[in-house]
């Protein structure tokens, strides 16, 4: 991949050809709202596999994130990585090397473009396809592998249009294999507290919530390398939350969205677009062409959601500022809330009147099961531990036989917040609805057990 806007634009127009079904700078949101029939295969809610005593894996994509997982799932037992695949030779030597130095037999290499993948899941047996790839490849990664028999993994967001969060969730049901999105923020140690607390019913009902993406990424978009070479330019041609699912995952996990509840609608707007180019004009000589980029991505995106139970939503998003890195987590209920940035508790009756607890007393008193694990509090892989519990929760479900933590509703749901808010601000705001992607399930679904 070249780093100029008109082989982005070509690159994209080109995946649409392969079934990717973008479309989004044309149509912000791209495609349906309306509820497509269910797929032959039925609802795959709590879809469970038998057990896998050995997950045998195929990695697309090994730059940063892909390298992650690929060194936890080698700590992890059962797991056996068959192949790899990248646009980058050097990048798949590298990745076969570490699977050989873990005592693994030497996975297969593939690297002949853009396409590889599909030959890799052509040719290899496999249980699972691990995309971690640049945003366009998710869709296309997950559908080929499910299409040919395999589970699919992705990377966050699963999508960025309407019609593919539904490819994603039609595919999964007709072929009835797992397609999971990796939200890794599920997973930290404040918001599996704040899961913890809400199951105990100690927060009393919920109310309202807040979260969202925030993180300066000026640097690494106008890179040369990785992300640079790929992710500045959704910013030149979309306007809304390009990656909600950080904060809204773990808070949708605690609201019981697709089990019990759902998101209902939701409103965007953005601000002006101004970061990129200051920093450009900042930071490059006068004839370096990133120069002369212009950006539509307002810096700061505000987005509200509400759901059928009657809780409510902030969501933002700005990775165009100069700021440090925040997720402004906070989750309210009847009887008390948690807020992270920096972490914080109080619960009414507990905590002394108006006054905040520090998280950390809170994490001696009912730190979450998973936290308690030595393998995780010890693992420095990857954002602290959480990267490696979301993998070894993955496995540890795949080879037991039970159904995932996340599936494909929730992949769905939270990534499509993100082409909902392109349609709300290229509309000045309107209401936007929500698919149902369940069909109407997440009336009797039970809320997500994983602290039992």
């Amino acid at each position: 991949m070249t780093t100029d806007r008109r082989t982005f634009l070509e690159y994209t127009a080109g995946l649409a050809a392969v079934g990717a079904g973008l479309g989004a700078c044309a149509n912000p949101g791209g495609g349906r709202t309306a509820m497509p029939p269910l797929a032959d295969a039925g609802y795959a809610a709590g879809f469970r596999t038998p057990p896998m005593p050995v997950v045998r894996i195929g990695m697309v994509g090994v730059g940063g994130m892909g390298t992650v997982h690929l060194e936890n799932l080698l700590a992890i037992e059962g797991v056996e990585i068959r192949a790899i695949c990248d646009i980058v030779p050097e990048k798949v030597t590298a990745a076969q090397d570490k699977v050989a130095k873990a005592g693994q037999p030497r996975p297969t290499g593939y690297s002949r473009g853009e396409l590889d993948f599909q030959r890799m899941i052509d040719t290899e047996e496999l249980d699972l396809v691990y995309s971690a790839t640049p945003w366009e490849w998710h869709v296309p990664a997950c559908v080929y592998a499910m299409e040919n028999g395999k589970h699919a993994i992705t990377e966050v967001p699963a999508a960025y249009t309407v019609d593919d969060c539904w490819k994603l969730v039609e595919t999964a049901e007709r072929h009835q294999k797992h397609c999971i999105m990796m939200e890794n923020c599920c997973y930290d140690r404040l918001e599996m507290l704040m899961l913890h607390l809400t199951r105990l019913g100690m927060l009393g009902e919920l109310l309202h919530a807040e979260c969202g993406y925030l993180h300066d990424l000026r640097e690494l978009e106008f890179s040369t390398e990785g992300e640079g070479l790929w992710r500045r330019f959704h910013a030149m041609e979309r306007n809304g939350n390009l990656y909600p699912t950080h904060g809204l995952g773990p808070i949708a996990q605690c609201l019981g969205i697709n089990r019990g509840n759902q998101f209902d609608f939701l409103m965007s707007m953005s601000s002006k677009s101004r970061g990129m180019e200051l920093f450009a004009q900042e930071h490059f000589p006068a004839d370096d062409p990133r120069r002369a980029e212009r950006f539509v991505l307002g810096d700061v995106n505000v987005s509200l959601i509400r759901t059928v139970n009657g809780e409510s939503i902030y969501l933002t998003h700005n990775v165009h500022s100069p700021r440090p890195y925040s997720r402004d987590l906070m989750l309210q209920g009847t009887k008390g809330l948690v807020q992270g940035w920096p972490s914080r508790v109080h619960i009414e009756g507990i905590s002394k009147a108006h006054t905040w607890d520090d998280a950390a007393k809170w994490f001696q008193t009912h730190e979450h099961p998973f936290w308690k694990s030595e393998q995780v509090r010890q693992a420095s892989r990857g954002h602290g531990g959480m990267d490696f519990l979301e993998d070894y929760r993955l496995i540890s479900c795949l080879r037991a036989g039970e159904p995932t933590d996340q599936d494909v509703y929730d992949a769905a749901a939270w990534s499509v917040v993100g082409p909902l808010s392109e349609r709300s601000v290229a509309a000045n705001g309107r209401p936007q609805d929500v698919p149902d992607f369940t069909r109407g399930g997440w009336k009797s679904r039970k809320p997500l057990g994983i602290i039992e």
